[in-house]
């Protein structure tokens, strides 16, 4: 409960105080190139429902049928504009609405497309317990995704392998000791106001123990 209040408040304020500046960055995303101001694509959020996640568009129109789900850096879909909102994560303001609505938190697991989730393991699906959320360590310790999926021969499948065992690897342990006070810390590295600390371990598969339900 404390959470949602925490969630809905900061969302809140964040809409209304925000508002200037969003209706700055849909207009300059509109005039940019006449195509739609928010891209909504559906991710698979807690319990396996899903919901329409909002970004501010990045890409050309209809950019997910003419790639991969993942994007590298440099990838020919993301506009000019685009590449300016995705390095401030200015296209991820419209999710304070998600956050209100609850279908996510501030802090949580970052949501994935269903078809990855199709390809998680018994284990991965723990993961689908919890809240999806805007940032989380992952979001922190992939801060530069872009650029080592570039590197991969196979992006999607650097994902597949590497970044989605990881990333959930870490949401599971958070889960184990979450609370706000590491949630605001959390948001505070999110937005540089922290440094960030190398997480602990490596590559690996989540623990088998059984977790909790906090969020």
């Amino acid at each position: 409960m404390s959470k949602r209040l925490f969630d809905l408040f900061f969302a809140g304020c964040g809409l209304v105080i925000l508002s200037p500046a969003l209706i700055v960055l849909a207009a300059l995303v509109k005039l940019a190139d006449g195509g739609p101001i928010l891209f909504c694509q559906q991710r698979v959020g807690r319990g396996g429902r899903l919901f329409g996640i909002l970004k501010f568009r990045s890409m050309v129109a209809n950019a997910e049928r003419l790639g991969l789900s993942v994007t590298a850096a440099g990838d020919p879909r993301i506009t000019r504009l685009g590449r300016f909102l995705r390095k401030t994560k200015l296209d991820e303001l419209p999710q304070l609405w998600n956050v209100w609505r609850g279908e996510m938190s501030f802090v949580g697991p970052r949501p994935e497309v269903p078809g990855y989730v199709a390809k998680y393991t018994s284990e991965q699906k723990l993961v689908l317990r919890l809240k999806p959320g805007i940032t989380d360590l992952a979001t922190l310790e992939f801060r530069h995704e872009e650029e080592l999926l570039l590197k991969a021969p196979d992006p999607e499948r650097f994902y597949l392998d590497y970044c989605i065992p990881r990333k959930i690897e870490l949401n599971l342990a958070y889960a184990e000791t979450a609370n706000l006070w590491k949630d605001t810390r959390i948001i505070l590295q999110t937005l540089g106001f922290i440094r960030t600390r190398p997480a602990k371990g490596g590559l690996g598969k989540p623990s088998s123990a059984e977790h909790p339900l906090p969020l």
